[in-house]
């Protein structure tokens, strides 16, 4: 038993000896040199990338709205109604004149049976006959005709529901419950859903600028989230008032208002520089210090700091401007 509780001991001091080893080994950084863009800043407007009315189809008066600026809709979702009297009125005149065409039609029917009889056992000649079928024919189609009529005011009716023409927000009502519009007025104005960053770029920065470079947007623009990154889709080719116009895609733009004005970075260039996770410098007296790796042990060495390089790779990456140099072995503080 003695032996077993020796063993055990023996195990827990090698095990605690060997851990900080470890760790100390996975914490390791090797300096290198590396190519960075050289970021420059410029202001970009959030903008969806199209702005449509949804427009009545019929004429008439407003008799209800369903939504008010800032409300999401989806494509085909009711955002209005159209009321117009003059179709309801018509509905009822049709219905009378239907239920007369009916009547008209089973009276023709029942005529046509009579009289069929009658020049079967030959007291009328077959001429009657014909005249009757001829009737009856007028009377049935008369009734499809009016039926088809009021099938095309009862989508008229139908139409009076306004529709949204895609998925987005609601920017502005243009009307108000009351207000009489014509066929193909403008009821509300909807920006599709996927909005987009309008950049305005300097004309010096814009010839290194091409579609499919990154940008960032910084997490203070978005709230003190973690920066954002996107992709430049199109470059326009004219200059205006010296700046270049640039579309660029980010993730996540839904919850901002069309025309929100954010900073953001654009590559302008290259260079080389020394970039490091900020965790491996320690601050201390309002000096940085990071720890290197000798022969004998560690040493602090100061270094000057430079700005802040994050990437979707490194996200807390910090530039160093002096202080190590290629090959340099870091150790996590």
């Amino acid at each position: 038993m003695r032996r077993v509780v020796r063993l055990l001991a023996l195990a827990t001091v090698f095990g605690t000896a060997f851990v900080p080893a470890r760790l100390a080994a996975a914490e390791l950084l090797t300096v290198a040199q590396q190519t960075v863009a050289d970021e420059k800043a410029v202001f970009a407007t959030v903008e969806s990338i199209s702005v449509v009315p949804a427009r009545g189809r019929i004429g008439g008066t407003v008799v209800q709205l369903k939504v008010r600026e800032g409300d999401r809709v989806t494509a085909g979702q009711a955002i209005a109604a159209i009321g117009d009297d003059k179709l309801a009125l018509q509905m009822k005149s049709l219905d009378a004149q239907i239920e007369a065409l009916q009547a008209q039609a089973s009276q023709a029917q029942l005529d046509f049976t009579r009289i069929e009889g009658l020049v079967e056992r030959g007291t009328l000649p077959r001429v009657k006959l014909d005249e009757q079928r001829t009737a009856l024919n007028v009377a049935e189609n008369g009734l499809r005709a009016k039926i088809a009529e009021r099938a095309v005011v009862n989508q008229q009716l139908s139409e009076g529901q306004v529709l949204a023409p895609s998925d987005g927000r609601v920017l502005k009502k243009l009307v108000t419950v009351g207000s009489v519009v014509l066929p193909g007025d403008a009821i509300a104005t909807v920006a599709q859903q996927n909005f987009k960053l309008r950049l305005r770029v300097p004309e010096r920065h814009a010839r290194a600028l091409k579609a499919g470079d990154r940008v960032r947007v910084d997490g203070a623009e978005l709230g003190g989230e973690a920066s954002k990154w996107g992709v430049i889709e199109l470059v326009y080719p004219q200059i205006e008032e010296g700046r270049v116009i640039a579309d660029a895609t980010v993730e996540g733009l839904g919850e901002y208002f069309v025309g929100d004005r954010l900073r953001v970075w654009i590559s302008g260039g290259s260079r080389p520089a020394f970039v490091i996770p900020a965790s491996y410098v320690k601050t201390r007296f309002g000096i940085d210090y990071v720890q290197l790796r000798k022969a004998d042990g560690t040493v602090e060495v100061p270094v000057q700091r430079g700005r802040d390089i994050p990437t979707p790779a490194l996200p807390d990456g910090l530039e160093i401007l002096s202080g190590i140099r290629a090959g340099d072995q870091l150790v996590r503080p």
